[in-house]
C-alpha cells in the first residue's frame, strides 16, 4: 500500500475465489434487451463487473442452464445458475500460510484491521517471497485464501507503521475498494518532514513512474505527462528547529504519495532512504533508520452495518523516541 495507501483494484488476479455462489434467481421481465453482463451487475452489486466478467469466462454462470456470453440479451424471465463447485473450477491462492505475528485492533465476520509494523511487507513481490502481512493473514484466517490478495484493498511501504484494512468477505472487498474509489475511506498519517514549515496546505501534482529511476514516483508536470491526479492535504501539528510534525490526509492513494509530494516541496521525510536527505544537519534525525511515517487514523463506512467506524494507532517506539529527543526530552 506504499506510503500512499495505494489502492488495489477489485479485479486483481494472482489469486482466485472459491467462495460460495450468489443465490440463483430469474431476471426480471424489465430487463428486456439488456446484455447479461449487464444485468448480473445490476441483479448482483456486491461483486465487482470484473469479477462477475471473471465467473462468466470460467464457466461458472449458466443462464438456463446453458453457457453464455456476457453480451449476450436477455429475454426477462431466464434462469441464472452459479456453479455449485467454484473450488473445481477457480484455482486457490497461491502463497503460503506463515505464523507471523499480527496487531489486530479490530475483527469481526467483515474487516480486520491491522496496525502493522514497520519493517512488514504487506504483499509478496520480487525480493519478499515470504514473510509478508498476506502470509500471516492467510495463517490468522484461512478462509482469506479464497478472497484475491487475501482481502488486502490498499498497502503501506514496508517502512511505513500504521493502520490497514483487510476484507474477509468478497462482498465486504468490492465494498471497500468502491469506498475508496469514491473517497469514503478516510486516512490520516503523521509525517515528521524535514524543515520548518509554517502553515498547513494542499498538495496537488499527479504522480507517475520516474522517468530514468524506475523503482521511484516522481511529480509528473507539463503537457504531455502521464502522471495520475494526486492530492495530499496536510497540517502542522508540531514545529522543531529542523523538521515539522504534519499531519497528512490522503484524498488520493497513490504510490509513495506522501513521501513525493513533500519532496517535491523541499520537505522530504526524516530517515527516507530514497527520497530523503542523507544529512539533515540534525544528529537525532540522521540516525533515524526508516521515513517517519505513521498510518495514524483510519476511518470508512462498514461494509455491512454501514455505520461510520474509525480506529486510531499510538505512535510506534521509534517514531515516538525521535520527537521526545527532538523536544529535548530524555531518552528512555
Amino acid at each position: 500500500m506504499n506510503d500512499a495507501s495505494q489502492e488495489i483494484p477489485a479485479d486483481y488476479s494472482s489469486s482466485k475465489t472459491v467462495t460460495s455462489p450468489p443465490t440463483t434467481l430469474a431476471i426480471p421481465r424489465d430487463y428486456a434487451g439488456m446484455r447479461f453482463d449487464a444485468a448480473l451487475a445490476k441483479l448482483y452489486p456486491e461483486h465487482s463487473r470484473s469479477r462477475l466478467q471473471e465467473w462468466l469466462k470460467a464457466g461458472l454462470i449458466q443462464l438456463d442452464g446453458k453457457p453464455a456470453a456476457g453480451k449476450s440479451h436477455v429475454l426477462g424471465g431466464e434462469r441464472i445458475d452459479f456453479s455449485t463447485d467454484m473450488s473445481g473450477v477457480l484455482q486457490t491462492h497461491e502463497h503460503a500460510a506463515e505464523d507471523i505475528a499480527l496487531t489486530i485492533v479490530f475483527e469481526d465476520d467483515e474487516l480486520i484491521v491491522i496496525d502493522k509494523l514497520a519493517g512488514l511487507v504487506v504483499h509478496p513481490g520480487n525480493g519478499n517471497a515470504s514473510g509478508t502481512l498476506l502470509n500471516a493473514l492467510l495463517h490468522h484466517a484461512p478462509r482469506l485464501a479464497e478472497i484475491p490478495r487475501a482481502g488486502i484493498v490498499h498497502r503501506l511501504d514496508k517502512d511505513t507503521s500504521g493502520l490497514l484494512v483487510v476484507a474477509k468477505t468478497l462482498t465486504a472487498q468490492t465494498d471497500l475498494v468502491r469506498q475508496l474509489q469514491a473517497r469514503t475511506v478516510h486516512r490520516h498519517y503523521l509525517a515528521l518532514a524535514l524543515g520548518v514549515i509554517e502553515h498547513g496546505g494542499t498538495i496537488d501534482a499527479p504522480l507517475g513512474r520516474h522517468p530514468v529511476h524506475r523503482t521511484k514516483m516522481a511529480v509528473m508536470r507539463g503537457v504531455n505527462n502521464r502522471g495520475r491526479e494526486a492530492r495530499t492535504h496536510y497540517v502542522v501539528r508540531e514545529r522543531f528547529a529542523k523538521a515539522t510534525l504534519l499531519e497528512c490526509r490522503l484524498e488520493t492513494g497513490r504510490t509513495h504519495q506522501i513521501r513525493v509530494h513533500l519532496a517535491s516541496r523541499g520537505n522530504p521525510l526524516a530517515g527516507d532512504p530514497v527520497y530523503g536527505k542523507a544529512c539533515s544537519g540534525n544528529a537525532r534525525i540522521d540516525a533515524f533508520r526508516r521515513q517517519a511515517l505513521h498510518a495514524w487514523r483510519l476511518s470508512l463506512v462498514h461494509p455491512v452495518s454501514k455505520l461510520d467506524v474509525s480506529w486510531e494507532s499510538p505512535l510506534p517506539a521509534d517514531f515516538a523516541h525521535l520527537l521526545k529527543e527532538l523536544r529535548g526530552g530524555t531518552a528512555p
